[in-house]
Parts: C-alpha cells; sequence; structure tokens
C-alpha cells in the first residue's frame, strides 16, 4: 500500500468517527435529531403512556376471556413498541403501558374500543337498507363518501343484520399479493374461526345472491365495506385491493383488536416517568464511558499498536451503534444494554483473535506483512462461526420470541453485525495503513511465544464433578425454598403479579427523591422490592409491589399518612398480573428451543461433527443452570431482565466455545498419525487461553462498571452477568474440550473406506 493511500484511509476513518461522534452528541439539526438524546428508550428508562381500560357488561369476565384479550392486546400494541406491556389490573381492568409515547389521546384514537367490531349486512330480512353511502365535506372544503347506518347496533343485532361479530375472526393480516393482470397490490387476508366460517358462508352467500356489500363497522365508524364476489365456505376470504400496505396492516390491525373477546371501555389515561429515572441512564452512561476506556486502555497495553488500531476501530463501531439505533427506530431497554453489552465483548473478541494470531505467525518467524496477512486470514473462520452462531440466535429471537425478548434481540443482531464490520474490515485497513506509514518493526505489534500446553484434559473428572455439584446445589437451594414455603426463585412483580399503589403527594416529587427518600421506607413496610412510575402533569406516583395483604396495605397507607402527610383517601390498591404472561414465556421457551437447534445445525454443518454441537450445547446449558443455582442461592430478583440476562450468556458461551473448537479443527487437520487427540485438545485449549482470558476480562470490566455505579436495579442485572461470563470462561477452557473427547472416544467416527 503507497503512503498516499494510507494517510487517506487514516484520514478517511478519523473523519467518519468524528463526523458519527458529532451526529451522536448533536445531532443533524438544531432539534437534536438521530443523536444520543433521540434515540426512543423503553418504559424503564423513559417511560410513556399508561392507559386503563375496563370490561364492559361484565362484571365478572372468565380468567381465560381476560387472557384471552390481553395476549391479543399485546400483540396489537407491539406495533408501536416492541417493549410495550399488557396486563390485568383487579378483576376487570386491563392496563397497557407504551414507551416512547407522550399522547395518549392519540393512542386511543387509534386502538379505539376494543371489542366492537361487527359485520353488517347491506340489507335486511325485509329488504330495508342497513347502511347508506353519504357525500361528506371536510374542513378544507374537499368532499368525500362515507357510509352511515341507518339503524342502531342493537336494532341490526336483533333483525339479524350483524352476520359476524369481531369474536367470530380468527385472525386477520395484511400480503402483498398480484391481481389477475399481474400487477403487485395490497390485499387482507381473513381467517374465520370454525363458527365463524359457518356464519361468513350464510353470509357471503346472501351477499352474493344480492350482490350487496358487508360492511365492517368499529368502533362507531366504517371501516372497510367490500363488495362480495363469490361464496366463500372456507373460512378464508381477502379484502382487496388496497392502497397501501400500511393502509391493508391498519385495517388488519383494526379487525384483530376489534375480535377480542371482551369489549373494553377506556376508565382513564396517563403520561408516566420512567421506572428507574434520570439517575439510572446518566449512571449507566458513566459505567459504560469508564469501561469502555478501560478496555481501550487495555488493549494499547496488552497489544501496542494493534491495540491502538482496535481502540479506534471500537470507538467506531460504538458510535455507529448510537447512529443505528436511531436509524433502525429501536427502541432501548436495561435488556437492550445487555445486547449492547454482549456484542462489545464480542467486538473485543474478533480484535483479540486477530491480534493472537499475528503474533503467532511472528513467532514462527514470518515478516510482519506476512503475519498481518496470515493472522486475519486464519482468525476469519473462528470470528465468522462464533459471530453468526449467536446471529442466529438473535433472527430466532427477533421472528418467533415476544415483543420485549424482541428488543434485545434487535440490539444483539446489529451489535454483531457492526462488530464483524469493524473488526475484519475498518481494524484491518488500519493496520495495513499504520504499516505503510513506516511501523513496520515486530516491536510494535508484539511476538507470540509459544507455551507449553496445559493438560487440561486430565482434570476433566474434577471439572466435570465440580459443574455438576454446583448445578445440583442450586435445585437443591430452589427445593429447600419450594419446602419453606417460598418461591423456587425470587420471582419480582412482573413474573407473579403483585399490588400497585397509587399515592397522591401533596407536592410533585421527581423520581430521583422517591427513590432516595420514600422507598426504603416502602421497602421496610412490605419487605418486597419497588417499581415507581411518575405521572406526568400530577403529584401523583405509582408504586409496584410484590402481592400485599390487607394487613399491609393498611400499615404501608399509615405509613404515608404519618410520614408525608398524605390524605388517606387519595390512596389507592389494585391487584395486578405479571406482565410476563404465561404465553410470552411459552413463546420465548420455544424460540430459545429452536435457536439452539439452529445452532446446532449450523456447527453440525460447518465442524462435519455432531460432537462439537453437542458439546457446545451443553456447555451453553451448564452456564444458564449455573447461574440460575446462583440466582436461587443469592436471591437476585428474577425480573423481566432475567430472560435478557440468560440469552446474553447463552450467546457468550456459545462464542467462547466456538473459538476452542475452531483451533481444535485446524489443529487436527495438520496433526500426523504419531499425534496424540488427547494433546491436540490440550494444545488448542492452551493456544487460545489468551483470548479466553483477555475477552472475559474485557466484557467482565464492562459489566462491572454498571455494577459499581448502577443503581439497585441496575445491580441486580450486572450481577448475574458477571457470574455468567466468568462461568462462560470457565465452561469453554475446562468443559467442553474434556466433553468433545470424552464424546470422541466413546463414540469415534466411522473409518473411511
Amino acid at each position: 500500500m503507497k503512503k498516499s493511500k494510507a494517510i487517506a484511509i487514516l484520514l478517511c476513518v478519523i473523519l467518519i468517527l468524528a463526523g458519527v461522534t458529532y451526529i451522536d452528541i448533536f445531532g443533524v439539526d438544531a432539534t437534536g435529531k438521530a443523536s444520543a438524546s433521540d434515540i426512543k428508550l423503553g418504559l424503564d428508562l423513559a417511560g410513556g403512556v399508561s392507559i386503563t381500560y375496563q370490561v364492559v357488561g361484565d362484571e365478572n369476565p372468565s380468567d381465560t376471556d381476560m387472557k384471552d384479550t390481553i395476549a391479543k392486546l399485546q400483540k396489537r400494541v407491539e406495533n408501536y413498541s416492541t417493549e410495550a406491556i399488557v396486563y390485568q389490573e383487579g378483576a376487570d381492568r386491563i392496563n397497557i403501558e407504551i414507551p416512547g409515547v407522550s399522547d395518549a389521546n392519540a393512542i386511543l384514537q387509534e386502538l379505539g374500543r376494543p371489542g366492537a367490531l361487527y359485520f353488517i349486512a347491506q340489507t335486511d330480512a325485509d329488504g330495508n337498507v342497513n347502511y347508506s353511502q353519504q357525500m361528506v365535506s371536510a374542513a378544507d372544503g374537499t368532499t368525500g363518501y362515507t357510509y352511515v347506518l341507518t339503524k342502531s347496533i342493537e336494532e341490526l343485532e336483533a333483525d339479524g343484520s350483524v352476520v359476524l361479530v369481531g369474536t367470530d375472526v380468527k385472525d386477520a393480516r395484511a400480503i402483498s399479493t398480484q391481481d389477475q393482470m399481474k400487477n403487485s397490490t395490497y390485499a387482507v387476508d381473513l381467517t374465520m374461526t370454525d363458527e365463524g366460517r359457518e356464519k361468513f358462508a350464510d353470509a357471503t352467500r346472501n351477499a352474493y345472491n344480492k350482490g350487496e356489500t358487508i360492511g365492517i363497522y368499529y368502533d362507531g365508524e366504517f371501516v372497510s365495506v367490500p363488495k362480495v364476489n363469490e361464496v366463500i365456505t372456507g373460512g378464508n376470504a381477502q379484502i382487496s385491493p388496497m392502497e397501501s400496505f400500511a393502509k391493508a396492516e391498519n385495517l388488519a390491525s383494526t379487525i384483530r383488536i376489534g375480535g377480542l373477546k371482551l369489549e373494553l371501555e377506556e376508565l382513564h389515561s396517563k403520561v408516566v416517568g420512567a421506572q428507574l429515572g434520570v439517575e439510572a441512564i446518566n449512571t449507566s452512561l458513566k459505567a459504560g464511558a469508564i469501561g469502555l476506556v478501560i478496555v481501550i486502555v487495555f488493549m494499547i497495553a496488552t497489544y501496542f499498536l494493534a491495540g491502538f488500531a482496535s481502540a479506534i476501530a471500537l470507538a467506531l463501531y460504538t458510535a455507529l451503534v448510537v447512529l443505528l439505533l436511531n436509524g433502525f427506530d429501536m427502541t432501548l431497554t436495561l435488556s437492550g444494554v445487555a445486547g449492547i453489552i454482549l456484542s462489545i465483548g464480542m467486538a473485543v473478541d474478533a480484535n483479540v483473535i486477530i491480534f493472537a494470531r499475528i503474533r503467532e505467525e511472528l513467532a514462527t518467524g514470518k515478516t510482519v506483512k506476512s503475519a498481518l496477512k496470515i493472522g486475519f486470514d486464519k482468525a476469519l473462520s473462528a470470528i465468522i462461526d462464533g459471530n453468526i452462531t449467536t446471529l442466529i440466535a438473535a433472527a430466532v429471537l427477533l421472528f418467533l420470541a415476544p415483543g420485549t425478548i424482541k428488543g434485545f434481540a434487535q440490539t444483539l443482531a446489529l451489535g454483531i453485525v457492526l462488530s464483524m464490520f469493524t473488526a475484519l474490515v475498518v481494524t484491518r485497513f488500519l493496520l495495513e495503513s499504520l504499516y505503510a506509514l513506516g511501523f513496520k518493526s515486530e516491536k510494535w505489534y508484539g511476538v507470540g511465544k509459544e507455551r507449553k500446553s496445559i493438560d487440561f484434559l486430565s482434570k476433566k473428572g474434577i471439572f466435570f464433578g465440580v459443574s455438576l455439584a454446583v448445578i445440583a446445589a442450586g435445585f437443591i437451594v430452589m427445593g429447600v425454598q419450594k419446602a419453606n414455603g417460598n418461591d423456587a426463585l425470587n420471582y419480582s412483580l412482573e413474573f407473579k403479579g403483585g399490588t400497585a399503589t397509587t399515592v397522591t403527594f401533596n407536592e410533585k416529587r421527581n423520581l430521583d427523591e422517591v427513590n432516595a427518600d420514600i422507598v426504603p421506607l416502602i421497602e421496610e413496610v412490605t419487605g418486597s422490592a419497588v417499581q415507581i412510575q411518575t405521572v406526568q402533569d400530577s403529584n401523583e406516583v405509582i408504586f409496584k409491589t410484590n402481592a400485599l395483604d390487607i394487613e399491609t396495605r393498611e400499615a404501608l397507607d399509615q405509613m404515608f399518612v404519618e410520614n408525608f402527610n398524605v390524605d388517606k383517601s387519595l390512596i389507592t390498591s389494585e391487584t395486578i398480573s405479571s406482565t410476563i404472561s404465561g404465553e410470552m414465556k411459552s413463546d420465548t421457551i420455544w424460540a430459545v428451543v429452536i435457536a439452539i437447534v439452529c445452532m446446532l445445525i449450523y456447527i453440525r454443518i460447518r465442524f462435519s461433527d455432531i460432537r462439537f454441537g453437542i458439546s457446545s450445547i451443553v456447555a451453553l446449558l451448564h452456564d444458564v443452570l449455573v447461574v440460575l443455582a446462583f440466582y436461587a442461592a443469592a436471591r437476585v430478583s428474577v425480573g423481566n431482565t432475567f430472560i435478557a440476562c440468560m440469552l446474553t450468556i447463552v450467546g457468550y458461551s456459545i462464542n467462547a466455545t466456538i473459538v476452542i473448537f475452531d483451533r481444535v479443527r485446524e489443529n487436527m487437520n495438520t496433526m500426523t498419525k504419531k499425534d496424540d487427540l488427547k494433546e491436540v485438545v490440550n494444545k488448542s485449549i492452551t493456544q487460545t487461553l489468551s483470548r479466553s482470558i483477555f475477552t472475559s476480562l474485557t466484557t467482565f470490566i464492562m459489566v462491572a462498571c454498571l455494577y459499581v455505579f448502577g443503581v439497585t436495579s441496575i445491580r441486580d442485572f450486572a450481577l448475574p452477568l458477571m457470574v455468567g461470563i466468568v462461568c462462560g470462561a470457565y465452561s469453554s477452557v475446562c468443559i467442553t474440550g474434556g466433553l468433545w473427547y470424552v464424546l470422541r472416544q466413546k463414540f469415534p467416527p466411522k473409518a473411511k473406506n
């Protein structure tokens, strides 16, 4: 590479870094658009709109109907944000919380009244018109047509003109399709229930014979009045053509929410503040910045010039993550922070793998130029396999997991792609440019030393025994807790519900004041962790705790009266359900199972040996179970970040294992008949040991900074992650190689003819 080109590359990288950093800080205009402050934040970090609905006409709705309604509403509100949550409040109320939104009226207008959808025949049995088309004038002077009812809904139901209701529709989906002329168009696919199929067949038969329409009436207006072109008996129909996919999606979403089993009406709505507060955000940013600086210093001190190049690439990676969180309109939550932390660890990991390879090549006498090229080439397979395996898991979670997990999957997938780009492209260009500018001596890169292989496999029995003992201890602790009448794990209200106490104070209080002055008193009275939400333009504060009995509620009310002079009549308490429903749990479990299967298939294809895949998955399960044992023993709160924490550990574990197995595969390709397989495995683990230690250390530093500087809820999130990182390093070094070797000995490959 010529010096002029090298200078151009360095200037280009620096300018891009400066430009992206400027946008992250100041945005692209005076309002700060596209800056870090413009990133959508979840309920835990920024708050949003809270809407409470009341069931209409049924004072005692069944648990089944309530759960079905909540599940369908959850799917609906995820159109606003993947982090939106829906949960039950009391016996007949449903609460919706949507982050990053400040206009409750706009949401209410779009949602309408859930469960109020009717399919209406154009004429009744006597031939009387049920709805007619009328011309209307808009405020801007334009005119158009709309449909209006000629009777009330009650009258239409009485004379049989309401041919279906929303609950007769099983599903509604927007699709892209082609018309008879093969032109692209958009439509809404309808699927009826078994009962709805018969009703729809009769309704379309009558309408088709008369050449009429069937109007879809929702919350006071017609949303669609399609003409019936044929008798539909199979229960599947299509409304087409639609003007755009967005309009098709809007109609499909309206039909889905109108098809709820229970009809709901708005009871009240409010804008609520963040659950964690400004302090949590500031301390997280501070922790991230300090952790990043420590990692950069460590990389430079360890890898010299290569570490300097990786520092620039890592800074660019961080700046690009912030920029693209805005660009892809992602909602950032504490779970999303976990995904970013994992991807930062993987970004560092890729550089560590490359630099270790470069040093190995220099140790064999290669020139610096050759070592740079060969080092990147040899590191490529380990980096690609490790990242793609984790990316597969993120993709499966993104498509199959519930909304709150999708946020984690989005940030993880984004981070993985960017980490591969910065390590394999940016770092490489920087090193080649620095070499071209005169940094050609080995002293700038460091020369690897041949290390004597450590006999890890001779101690595999001890390692296996220790792991089994820890896992067994975890299950024993959970069993003892159950026997003593407690939950096996310390489930928070996200998993098992609790009590929401709304208090109107005499003066407005911000979240940080509440955390400092009030929360300790509540914890003392209730013995429970507390979630807080302030209400905008109000003195109200909502305190969510584990379920409280009548005596504890009275004691809590009295505490507010005595310590804060609160009017007791302005304190209300409601029982709330878990925000993580049974359906969300099952969806998450299935998504994780499918992700593991997909990872296993990929490893089998790439390594041509199912034993590698089995060993990787066993190590993955080992890490999850050890961290679960820690949750049980330490009684760390199991909340909505628990799933993200476990998934982070899964991604970290599989990546660490792949790196070692990649080296085993490489060494097996060069081994002779005289070489001992046991020695090959020990050598491979030893060769990648520095990578295992350094990557674990840098990721641990990032999470440890969160723990040291974070508020209580962030510490509850960071502490298990720290345990998982240590456990992942241990299992990849001490468990996986030994397990693969045992499987290889017990189930040797078939001899080739």
